[in-house]
């Protein structure tokens, strides 16, 4: 499908909608950044649930953000949506962002708020930046700067969570969410879902009914010096969802290389980490494109990419958004998955994959040979 062109007077009466949409919006036990309140067992509720907001008590040196990954069912729209917050070492400088990239033009886009227009809900997982609305269940967008106008809703169904092993043992981390000092720490709210809804951007029609989506989030201090990730849930087998991230993991005055994520496929998901003993081998490192050979006790997973188009994102470095990092989300993907008899279990490949690579990220390949 592609872009329609929509008269501005229909622009105009959508917009006024879809604003009032928004503005309706309530998050349900709604607190404000700035206005932080004592929230009886709030912090418990954090335990159990990494999706929702983590910061309720920072002031400095911090990030947040979700990233929401859109691609429409023709496959023609790709677009990724990052909000958060950042603040900066010394907290002086405090603000709320909604970063865009385009993964077919590698267009990025930057909005900036006042850290009084973000609040949270202190009951699920669900934020508001000025009338811009964030969860897993929808998206309200009413962006606005001298060259670019975005609006519209995207709603989500048919999710796709990340079980938890237990209540002590959340998300994609597992036990490695609990250990204390690390820079960043990541997080899946939903490993592939269905999309309904369409965006307004410049006067063009964005239609994502019946594409697909994905949602994770990182919080923290800085990202690493060095990573790896790669994601995508576009494959031949509809079904099926990919996820992979390697760092430099900074702790305690030393590093060390880690790794973590999944494969859904058949309704099942595959889990392979550093704290699962599983072992990763970078075969091929180049300024374009990896193989990388992942073993457990019961799989072998091959991974080949290659990143297109990118983009340049803003990342945090101490909380504040100053590192520029490039992203393809229309890279491509090839997954091998092998049983430990050597027999193939699945064998697929897409040219719609998020990948980034950053730093010396050839430097794994090394770590993981000693």
């Amino acid at each position: 499908m592609k872009n329609i062109r929509i008269p501005a007077v229909l622009i105009s009466i959508f917009i006024f909608f879809t604003i009032g949409a928004a503005q309706a919006q309530h998050l349900e036990k709604e607190v404000s950044f700035i206005h932080y309140k004592y929230t009886p067992f709030y912090n418990l509720k954090k335990i159990g649930n990494t999706e929702i907001f983590r910061g309720n008590n920072k002031k400095k040196k911090y990030f947040e953000g979700w990233y929401f990954k859109m691609v429409s069912d023709d496959e023609s729209h790709i677009l990724s949506v990052i909000p958060g917050i950042s603040l900066s070492n010394n907290g002086e400088e405090q603000h709320a962002f909604i970063q865009l990239i385009d993964g077919t033009t590698a267009q990025t886009q930057y909005f900036t708020y006042p850290i009084s227009d973000f609040s949270y809900s202190r009951k699920e997982f669900a934020v508001k930046i000025a009338d811009n609305y964030f969860s897993k269940n929808k998206i309200i967008l009413n962006l606005k700067d001298s060259i670019s106008q975005i609006s519209g809703k995207v709603e989500m169904h048919d999710l796709v969570d990340l079980k938890s092993n237990s209540f002590m043992n959340p998300g994609i981390m597992g036990w490695y969410r609990f250990v204390p000092f690390m820079q960043c720490y990541h997080g899946v709210v939903s490993l592939t879902h269905r999309l309904k809804g369409e965006l307004i951007i410049n006067n063009e029609q964005f239609n994502f009914t019946k594409g697909k989506g994905y949602i994770e989030k990182d919080w923290g201090s800085s990202m690493p010096s060095s990573w790896i990730w790669m994601q995508s849930n576009h494959f031949t087998d509809s079904t099926s969802s990919f996820m992979l991230s390697v760092a430099d993991v900074p702790w305690l005055g030393k590093s060390f290389t880690g790794f973590l994520g999944f494969f859904y496929h058949n309704n099942e998901v595959y889990r392979f980490a550093t704290y699962r003993n599983s072992k990763l081998t970078l075969e091929i490192a180049e300024a374009n494109q990896l193989k990388i050979r992942i073993d457990n006790r019961k799989n072998s997973f091959i991974i080949e990419a290659r990143s297109n188009t990118t983009g340049m994102l803003k990342a945090p470095d101490k909380g504040s958004m100053d590192r520029r990092i490039p992203e393809s989300i229309d890279a491509t993907l090839k997954i091998t998955m092998k049983d430990k008899k050597d027999q193939i279990v699945f064998i697929d490949s897409t040219n719609i994959a998020g990948l980034e690579m950053v730093g010396d990220f050839k430097n794994f390949e090394s770590d993981r040979k000693r």
